[in-house]
């Protein structure tokens, strides 16, 4: 399994729906479940904290008086 951070958001959120998948068949043992259901915890705080990020950016785009976009202020704390 790779390390949680260096997966993008859409490759955490496939891994999450797979690990989701296997947990819900009911055909992993209870030691194999545990572990699944740590990973999917940790992609599930990776995914959202990826989320906070992009919305964080996103509020930070500067407007022009006309309402065009003309660039990005660095959000507190990033």
């Amino acid at each position: 399994m790779s390390d949680i951070n260096t997966l993008s958001f859409e490759e955490a959120m496939r891994e999450l729906e797979a690990t989701v998948g296997k947990l819900e068949t009911g055909e992993a043992t209870l030691e194999e479940s545990i572990k699944l259901y740590e990973r999917g915890a940790a992609l599930r705080a990776h995914c959202e904290a990826r989320l906070r990020e992009a919305e964080e950016r996103v509020e930070k785009i500067t407007l022009a008086a006309s309402g065009q976009p003309t660039g990005t202020e660095p959000a507190e704390g990033l």
